[in-house]
């Protein structure tokens, strides 16, 4: 007896699923996901430093001090994550 034409389909399908899985996993991200990740990562640590430095200022009372302080880290950090970020990339 032959099999049933149902169960081939799906073994078909299967397969053609899988195929397409293995495919899609070898492109790379386009250039404005991989930008928009980058600015990201900076801008948010800017902004949390930022935050920060605002919240232990209100609370210290050494305003603006305290603000550029953790904006200055803010910006390290942000610009130390896409460098290691770009590294990342790259190796790949």
């Amino acid at each position: 007896m032959s099999k049933d034409p149902f169960k081939t389909r799906l073994e078909i399908a299967k397969k053609k699923v899988s195929k397409r899985n293995l495919d899609g996993q070898k492109h790379n991200p386009s250039p404005i996901g991989t930008a928009f990740k980058l600015s990201t990562e900076l801008v948010s640590a800017v902004a949390v430093g930022t935050i920060i430095g605002f919240i232990l200022d209100k609370t210290f009372g050494t305003k603006p001090w305290l603000i550029l302080i953790f904006f200055f880290v803010g910006v390290i950090a942000g610009i130390m994550n896409v460098i290691k970020s770009a590294k990342k990339m790259q190796n790949k």
